[in-house]
């Protein structure tokens, strides 16, 4: 059994000879893990997602599902999958259109109940889907995708629609569908989201992947930042120090590369030689300003 559940090679996708929805994808999904396939609007994520699932057909490259061609029965039999907005009957029950959904797939009708419960719907089942909110929608297209109590869960944009509280639930539920092995796949372009829940993060941008790693791994290493005067001196006895790997000026600040445990022996020597600190603090970047430096002008329409 191969550890990867997904594995693609040079996947692309074009339409026409103007637009190249995807590039030469080269992605790797670990069996058992939360992966965050982040992306602005329009980089090219829900084109990848329909081809895994065999609902668009690429134009070059190769995928693999579950260790099987995308969209063939081996692989959709443990697939669930919730891309784009969800489509309901409108006029049926929310666990009426569970089960139609239930009878067409050959699920037992025992997991309606199940799944309802798990997104939270439950006291909400018997109510028509044209009363439902975008969120309870979302939330009972999460229902519907986990109906076959999937190996592989793919998600697109799951919290479309939701509150801040509902977010956070959602946030919660799929850091716990990843328990016992499943693989979830969670597509977003909200950093936050990926951030909070995500074991390992692939970073796609006009159809290509341009990064891909643990959140703190491509958030990078993190150092300090030392407001103090003067600064010329503050700088040349940083630099000096064992340890520190760089030191940089900006905006009246030194961005220090070291081991932030050095903190207090860097405050001692500048205090010590007579240099007013008046700042010293943990400085790291964040996934959002990864983000925006990987994908800054680098998206056409999709």
């Amino acid at each position: 059994m191969t550890d990867h559940v997904i594995e693609t090679r040079d996947l692309t996708k074009r339409y026409g000879d103007a637009v190249v929805a995807v590039d030469g994808l080269e992605l790797r999904v670990q069996r058992g893990e939360v992966y965050g396939f982040l992306g602005p609007n329009g980089a090219g994520k829900t084109t990848t997602l329909r081809m895994l699932l065999g609902l668009v057909r690429p134009t070059s490259g190769h995928a693999s599902v579950l260790g099987a061609a995308p969209g063939s029965s081996h692989a959709l039999s443990r697939i669930g999958a919730m891309v784009e907005a969800p489509a309901f009957y409108p006029y049926l029950s929310g666990r009426d259109n569970l089960t139609v959904l239930a009878r067409h797939g050959g699920v037992g009708e025992e997991r309606i109940a199940i799944v309802l419960a798990a997104v939270g719907l439950s006291d909400r089942a018997t109510d028509r889907i044209a009363t439902y909110s975008m969120g309870m929608k979302q939330r009972l297209g999460v229902a519907a995708a986990l109906l076959k109590d999937p190996e592989l869960l793919i998600l697109d944009e799951p919290t479309n629609g939701l509150d801040p509280a509902g977010m956070a639930e959602m946030r919660e539920f799929i850091r716990s569908l990843a328990q016992g092995g499943r693989t979830v796949v969670l597509s977003s372009h909200l950093m936050g989201e990926i951030e909070q829940v995500s074991d390992r993060v692939g970073i796609i941008r006009a159809g290509s992947l341009v990064a891909e790693g643990t959140v703190e791994e491509l958030r990078g290493r993190a150092g300090l930042r030392v407001r103090a005067e003067p600064l010329p001196e503050a700088a040349r006895l940083v630099a000096a120090l064992p340890g520190v790997e760089a030191v940089t000026s900006a905006g009246g600040l030194l961005d220090v590369t070291v081991d932030t445990a050095r903190a207090p022996a860097i405050n001692r020597v500048l205090v010590e030689a007579g240099v007013a600190v008046s700042e010293l603090y943990l400085q790291k970047t964040s996934l959002e300003d990864v983000f925006l430096e990987l994908t800054a002008n680098g998206d056409q329409p999709r």
